[in-house]
């Protein structure tokens, strides 16, 4: 068997002053057709990620309206991480030859994970991304469905090939933007963006003073003009990008700061110190840039409840992402009020309108000139941000992902034909064209 993660009992009645009477009641009516139902959802690590943030929320919120949710990881093994971080890049356009020898481990890995679900008989499977997709090669999981969280807008065709062929073993892929759909999942695709939980240390309001003090401990002079990228060391965030942009913005706010935190948890993700060094050695002469990665240097203060605080303090927020999924950090800074000066990824454009609740930049000119606009135009930011935060509690918290997939689930029983695909507002059920 997997291990299990456990997670904390929740209640949806926590959301109710923040969604619609319609959402609320559809989700109970799901409810009472899926009461009991067992749905056993499996990813790479219990920490680290969007995926376990999500998870560790979404569980207890599906068992609060009667579902049997419970949630696994499966075994950590380094070598694996290493091909599976290959894979992630690649299929967000990095050049890999993905040699026989990563396939080896990939397939050898994921049979000994297929051995330990064997036993494991639940209603519906839900398989976060590539790392557990292959179990479907040696197991037979249906009704299951495959959620992708990466940016599939121009794969590796090779490894594309590779992952897609898992495909047949699932009755519905998810994937977060119509622009994810390629023409090898097309008649499987469902749509529907990631969401955040705003009761989580890392969402709750926090003091504007509180933060400062906070920011304070790890060398930020709290009193001068901040902006922030919250992010794993990754080349996909672009830190050097946002480092060419501050230096620009320096020049016409002396005073400016940057803080750069992507604390590393996640097992997964063996790259993140080599991409952190090369990081820290390009901004080493930089005395206003803090790049934190160690959570030492918090004091024992836990990584949400800083990353809170780094948000709520920043003047202005950014995330300069080439290729994203779908950026939960940008939905977080967006509740807080926060308007985002995002890059041109594909996932950050469902969430960002440029000009309205944020910016979306393709050059670190066009983001030193967006936050300068920010940071000197006070009105700006709270007009801007009114509008980021409407944004997201209409169409990014925890019930309306708790919704889409009890639709979801009612799909993959066979008692309804639809699928829940959300475009534009979020909120759209319709039906789903064979090819798109």
């Amino acid at each position: 068997m997997l291990s299990e993660v456990k997670t904390q009992p929740r209640s949806l009645q926590e959301y109710k002053g923040l969604m619609s009477n319609g959402l609320f009641n559809e989700i109970n009516t799901l409810g009472a057709g899926l009461k009991g139902l067992k749905v056993y959802m499996v990813n790479a690590t219990p920490a680290g990620g969007g995926v376990a943030e999500m998870l560790i929320s979404l569980i207890p919120l599906l068992q609060s309206v009667g579902i049997n949710g419970k949630w696994f990881t499966i075994p950590p093994r380094a070598d694996f991480f290493e091909v599976t971080k290959g894979i992630h890049n690649s299929l967000q356009s990095k050049p890999w030859d993905f040699p026989f020898a990563a396939r080896e481990i990939y397939l050898a890995h994921t049979k000994e994970t297929a051995a330990l679900m064997r036993d494991m008989k639940p209603d519906v499977w839900i398989i976060h991304d590539p790392q557990p997709a292959g179990v479907v090669l040696y197991l037979d999981l249906s009704p299951a469905a495959l959620r992708i969280h990466i940016d599939l807008t121009a794969p590796n065709p090779a490894v594309w090939k590779f992952i897609s062929g898992f495909g047949a073993g699932y009755e519905k892929i998810i994937v977060s933007s119509p622009a994810f759909v390629r023409p090898e999942i097309s008649s499987k695709a469902v749509i529907f963006t990631p969401a955040i939980d705003v009761f989580s240390a890392k969402n709750r309001p926090v003091d504007l003073a509180e933060a400062k003090k906070i920011v304070k401990k790890v060398g930020i002079d709290p009193n001068r003009p901040l902006m922030a990228q919250v992010s794993r060391f990754d080349p996909w965030k672009d830190p050097f990008g946002v480092i060419s942009a501050y230096k620009i913005a320096k020049k016409k706010i002396p005073s400016l700061q940057l803080v750069i935190a992507g604390f590393m948890e996640a097992q997964d993700d063996p790259e993140g110190a080599v991409i952190y060094e090369t990081v820290r050695k390009a901004a080493v002469k930089e005395k206003d840039v803090f790049l934190l990665s160690d959570p030492s240097v918090l004091g024992g203060m836990k990584i949400s409840v800083f990353t809170n605080a780094i948000q709520a303090a920043a003047d202005v927020v950014v995330q300069n992402s080439t290729k994203e999924g779908f950026g939960l950090v940008v939905t977080e800074a967006m509740w807080k009020g926060k308007p985002v000066v995002g890059g041109l990824a594909e996932g950050l454009k469902t969430q960002i309108e440029d000009g309205e609740n944020g910016f979306l930049v393709a050059t670190p000119e066009a983001m030193a000139k967006r936050i300068c606009q920010l940071a000197e135009n006070k009105a700006l930011q709270e007009r801007m941000g009114k509008k980021a935060r409407k944004t997201v509690q209409d169409q990014f918290l925890m019930p309306r992902l708790v919704r889409d997939y009890m639709r979801l689930f009612n799909s993959l029983l066979g008692a309804d034909k639809r699928q829940p695909v959300a475009i534009g507002q979020q909120q759209k059920v319709q039906e789903v064209p064979a090819a798109i």
